[in-house]
């Protein structure tokens, strides 16, 4: 059930009205509406998601009671295992099994199996509740409902952000209002969210992915729009399903964390990561580089914990070589630019020219489908092959008017995110509001397109 989709506008309609008409059950309004909302998907797996919210439910408790430190550790390890287990039962056997048979000669059949929405997000919700417990830094939930509304919440079960423990089930526990001004702001920042992705980011791929499926056949200029194209598209895909996903939450009176701050406006690449996909970052920090000794160690040892850090970052996002490398080469980024500009995250335009680049460089990766793709894009982005855009577009069935609004929004994007802090009259809002309205239903790519994060 797809937050563009007029099936889920009925869902979450029906929901509202259902939160509204009862105030004192309000939590279990919205923890069966998640549940319907995970069943609609494939509801066998729904199985995956209960059994992985009853485990850390339990060995939350357990380490809650128990005293004895080696005994709190079983507790915690069950818990990472049985959702670490999960996780690389459905996401990464097939893509282990595939490289133990070009090691070993042997096929290994059947072991890729269906991706379960949103696996990667709910466990690792669920495993910062378990290590915040052991670590005491939160006390265990006792109350099963809300702890299973904290793993299930639908607005942000399928792709974040990633929420703690300690921040959202708090709100579960105070009594959830409707609020007409929280319903207004919902609502405003639910549109800018659905337009992000309707209007730009599905049309932006009418572009981009012809340009993926057969690099050698595009001239170098055509390939270079492309990379930006992508990284805007990737960008309103993912921040569009983050403002929807916080709006609609706005709606219930619960607030989300942000996961997006002006990503290709960072001077440095510490910046963008403090900046892009927010609460992903925070988890890696606070579960990884930090346990790993941050940097508060050697030199050596500060580089190793970066990388890996980062390698496993790539390859949270899909099992495949290009997210590992994706992963990779930020890592290497990372240490080159501490090398070269020291721990300092600011800088000139030169140095934010530098670091847009290098980031879309990397998207390469990212948006490929295997090695050998990624190797064309940059082979023939790096030779010199000219050509008029247009036609080279026109050529591939993308009309002009589909290009021309590619490169208009791509720039509007820039030009809003630039103004943000500039303060705006009311007419010129209504105005802005009015145009996302009409963008949204004359502009609108037609049918629903699944989000990119999904995959992950």
């Amino acid at each position: 059930m797809l937050f563009n989709s007029l099936e889920f506008l009925v869902f979450f309609t029906v929901v509202l009205c259902l939160f509204a008409a009862l105030p004192r059950g309000r939590w279990t309004v919205l923890l069966l509406a998640s549940y319907v909302f995970y069943a609609a998907w494939r509801w066998e797996y729904l199985g995956l998601i209960l059994l992985s919210t009853a485990v850390d439910y339990w060995c939350g408790r357990r380490m809650g009671e128990v005293m004895d430190g080696r005994l709190r550790k079983r507790y915690l390890r069950l818990s990472i295992l049985s959702n670490l287990g999960l996780l690389f039962t459905f996401k990464y056997l097939g893509f282990f099994g595939e490289i133990a048979a070009d090691l070993s000669g042997v096929s290994f059949p059947g072991l890729k199996l269906l991706l379960p929405v949103g696996i990667s997000f709910y466990t690792f919700q669920t495993l910062s509740y378990s290590i915040d417990v052991y670590q005491r830094r939160i006390q265990p939930e006792r109350h099963a409902g809300y702890f299973a509304l904290y793993v299930t919440y639908f607005p942000q079960l399928v792709a974040g952000p990633i929420e703690r423990a300690g921040d959202l089930i708090g709100q579960f526990r105070t009594r959830l209002t409707l609020d007409w001004n929280n319903l207004y702001l919902g609502a405003q920042q639910v549109g800018w969210g659905l337009f992000k992705k309707v209007v730009i980011a599905d049309r932006l791929a009418l572009l981009v992915d012809p340009l993926f499926a057969q690099p050698e056949a595009w001239s170098s200029p055509s390939l270079a729009a492309g990379v930006v194209f992508f990284g805007m598209q990737i960008y309103c895909d993912f921040s569009g399903y983050t403002d929807m996903a916080i709006g609609l939450s706005r709606c219930f009176g619960v607030k989300l964390s942000r996961n997006f701050d002006r990503p290709y406006f960072a001077r440095s690449l510490g910046g963008f990561w403090n900046r892009w996909h927010i609460t992903l970052s925070q988890w890696f920090r606070d579960y990884v580089y930090i346990p790993l000794g941050g940097n508060r160690v050697v030199k050596w040892r500060w580089s190793y914990n970066l990388m890996l850090t980062f390698l496993l970052s790539g390859l949270w996002h899909g099992a495949a070589w290009t997210f590992v490398i994706w992963g990779a080469i930020h890592g290497g980024y990372l240490l080159f630019e501490r090398a070269v500009f020291g721990k300092g995250n600011s800088g000139g335009w030169l140095r934010w020219l530098l670091t847009f680049m290098l980031i879309h460089v990397a998207w390469i990766f990212f948006r490929a489908d295997d090695l050998p793709q990624a190797a064309a894009y940059l082979e023939q982005l790096c030779g010199v092959h000219l050509a008029d855009l247009w036609s080279e577009w026109a050529a591939s069935g993308v009309s002009k008017l589909d290009a021309l609004l590619a490169l208009l929004l791509t720039a509007g994007v820039y030009f809003k995110e630039a103004l943000y802090r500039v303060r705006k009259p009311f007419a010129l809002k209504l105005m802005f509001w009015l145009a996302v309205l009409f963008g949204i239903l004359v502009f609108g790519v037609d049918g629903s397109k699944a989000f990119i994060y999904f995959q992950f």
